[in-house]
């Protein structure tokens, strides 16, 4: 298979980069060539190639240098991952089926020729190119503007059929190696091990500026394109902060005990170069609802925060009052994690979140809620909202949303990342006491008829997170006792003296949550993995037992692909493919023979398997050998665990999941 694709390939020609791997500062760049897109590349091909940081650092910078201005933001942009900048909205929305359409009619390649190529190399652009060689001009044409200007008409361009004409445009302007980066880019998987940090760092060198110049660009303007203009000309001091396009969130490290907990957190306070009496409020605030902590003292502790740990999204507003519009009313957009625009999934926050009348960026957390019992709804009954671009009216009238907001990284035109929470908590203590009110839900009127007249409807959408301040051990695990009980994860203990330090994880924040429990399950199905786990069966679906059903002993209840080592998922690879009873593509079932241990964080109730209930983040502990299948976990013992859950929701109908 592979053998006629690979004798089909010509001769390449001699990259730039063929000897430069031991010496990245004797790079040189043809000049009549340095806007070609081939060798942008060759570019990627040598920063996959190569796991040394200084060494991708150097290509990149010596690349960049060589480029007009105009193209080296291109380049900056593309080499982070993405097609477009962060502000800007487009998107090219070239799915999997549409590549497949395209490769397969430029290729003549067929479905077992496609996927073997895919198994082949774990990555969908490598693949292409490979099936390419033979199909596509041996000779580069196509620049980097040019590239930029077939991105833009793709993603102005409406239905597939449209897009898919579009793109088979462009590529049919490429070598087999331009494709190849031509689709990761469309993806949006480069795989160079190139992150955006990186791409900062080499901007930097560049250039001649401070990394941290770079970063803090990057981090206002939202725009590669624009911190490579302005790196270029000396005025990185010129950016200012542009709303509306996602900071990165500030991660918090996990812990499972108290005790790690406090050893952690105490660390991190020795390790802190501000004093703790500098990181402490005035005074000793504690909000409504919050844990009761008793006031003992313990070493560190009196230095943090306390808050719980919600089990919704975490999420990102974004809201700016535009004095143009005809209703006055402010623009707003909520941001994901992964940095995905969540706005139109929930139009009620957006309409309710339109009332308030000054810029913001607030961090917090999306949740269900019940306004009756002002508390979260379980994780499961959001989930019913997720994947919906425009939720129903029932939806937002039975499933309501509100964002508990427990941090502030602007107001007005002050941005508040460099000062410490303590200061940060003050703010939006200050901020939420004056907008909190406006967000009541049936006095926003944008969009009312979304919503019941009903008066439990108006409730604030906007809600302070409580947080209380922490002094022991003892009143640690007491919080997290409540916390559970109040339908939440766990317990945030947070530095009063910490930044905000967008994408970053340390000790400044811990999160202690425990795992719900373990099953010991069987494995029912298997399939392939993705990326570097393309070749072998790392994805495997398992079962409890159900000894009150004859006909269907074995009741499918999750499926999880992470806690294996790469020895462990090869031996079970061929394992599998020698106990495989059928195959349906990338999926097979095999022999129920294998046993599990998984962990997971909580049950819930779903439509997605037979068994009733899926477990949520499953991991797997380690092989059971020693355990037979007769032996295996039960429904009924699934059932107590999911009885036992004190955030357990009350009458909750079960999730379709899939």
């Amino acid at each position: 298979m592979f053998g006629r694709w690979q004798k089909a390939r010509p001769a390449p020609e001699p990259s730039i980069f063929a000897s430069s791997y031991r010496l990245p500062n004797a790079i040189r760049y043809p000049l009549n060539a340095v806007s070609s897109f081939l060798q942008f590349a060759e570019l990627c091909d040598a920063l996959a190639a190569t796991s040394k940081k200084l060494e991708k650092r150097a290509f990149i910078a010596d690349y960049l240098k060589s480029l007009p201005v105009e193209d080296a933001g291109r380049a900056a942009l593309w080499l982070s991952g993405t097609p477009f900048a962060e502000t800007d909205p487009r998107v090219l929305n070239i799915g999997g089926s549409l590549l497949s359409k395209a490769i397969a009619e430029l290729s003549g390649a067929g479905q077992e020729a496609m996927s073997a190529a895919y198994r082949r190399y774990g990555d969908f652009g490598a693949a292409s190119a490979d099936l390419l060689y033979g199909h596509a001009p041996a000779n580069a044409s196509i620049t980097l503007a040019e590239v930029e200007s077939g991105f833009a008409v793709i993603a102005e361009a409406r239905g597939p059929a449209a897009k898919l004409r579009l793109f088979l445009d462009l590529l049919r302007r490429t070598t087999p190696d331009e494709a190849k980066y031509l689709i990761k880019l469309a993806t949006g998987d480069m795989r160079t091990g190139v992150k955006q940090s990186l791409v900062e760092e080499a901007i930097a060198e560049a250039y001649a500026a401070t990394t941290a110049a770079v970063r803090r660009a990057d981090m206002l303007l939202g725009s590669l394109l624009e911190v490579v203009a302005l790196a270029a000309a000396g005025r990185l001091d010129d950016a200012r902060m542009k709303l509306f396009h996602p900071i990165g969130f500030m991660l918090a490290s996990p812990v499972q005990t108290v005790e790690e907990a406090v050893a952690r957190f105490t660390e991190e306070i020795r390790a802190e170069k501000s004093g703790v009496s500098e990181a402490l409020p005035p005074d000793e605030r504690a909000v409504d609802g919050g844990p009761d902590l008793p006031s003992e003292p313990s070493m560190g502790l009196k230095a943090a925060q306390l808050e719980d740990k919600f089990d919704g999204i975490r999420a990102q507003l974004h809201v700016s009052p535009e004095t143009s519009a005809a209703n006055h009313a402010s623009r707003v957009a909520l941001y994901s994690r992964n940095r995905d625009d969540l706005s139109e999934s929930f139009p009620d926050l957006v309409d309710a979140f339109a009332s308030i009348g000054e810029p913001a960026i607030l961090d917090g957390e999306i949740l269900a809620w019940n306004p009756t019992a002002q508390r979260a709804l379980s994780f499961s009954s959001l989930q019913q909202r997720l994947g919906r671009k425009r939720p129903t009216p029932e939806m937002l009238r039975d499933i309501p949303a509100v964002l508990i907001v427990f941090d502030i990284l602007y107001r007005g035109d002050a941005l508040l990342l460099e000062q410490p929470l303590s200061h940060r908590r003050a703010v939006l203590e200050d901020f939420c006491g004056r907008w909190t009110a406006a967000t009541l839900a049936s006095d926003a009127g944008r969009q009312s008829d979304l919503f019941a007249a009903r008066a439990e409807q108006a409730f604030p959408r906007l809600i302070l997170a409580a947080a209380a301040r922490l002094t022991s051990a003892d009143g640690l695990d007491q919080a997290y006792v409540g916390a559970r009980a109040r339908g939440n994860e766990g317990v945030m203990i947070k530095s009063l003296a910490s930044i905000y330090q967008p994408g970053r994880r340390g000790l400044a924040w811990l999160k202690l949550k425990r795992e719900l429990a373990t099953l010991d399950v069987v494995v029912t199905g298997v399939e392939y993995g993705n990326g570097r786990r393309a070749a072998v069966l790392s994805d495997y679906t398992f079962a409890i037992r159900d000894p009150d059903d004859p006909e269907a002993p074995l009741k499918n209840v999750g499926k999880a692909y992470s806690g294996l080592t790469d020895q462990e998922i090869a031996d079970m690879t061929t394992w599998f493919k020698a106990h495989t009873l059928e195959e349906y593509g990338h999926f097979r079932t095999v022999e129920p023979t294998v046993v599990l241990e998984v962990a997971f964080n909580n049950l819930m109730r779903s439509t997605r398997h037979a068994s009733g209930f899926a477990l949520r983040f499953p991991r797997i502990v380690r092989i059971r050998i020693d355990k037979p299948v007769e032996e295996i976990d039960t429904l009924q013992r699934v059932e107590e665990i999911y009885a036992s859950q004190p955030d357990k929701p009350v009458d909750e109908t079960p999730v379709d999941d899939s």
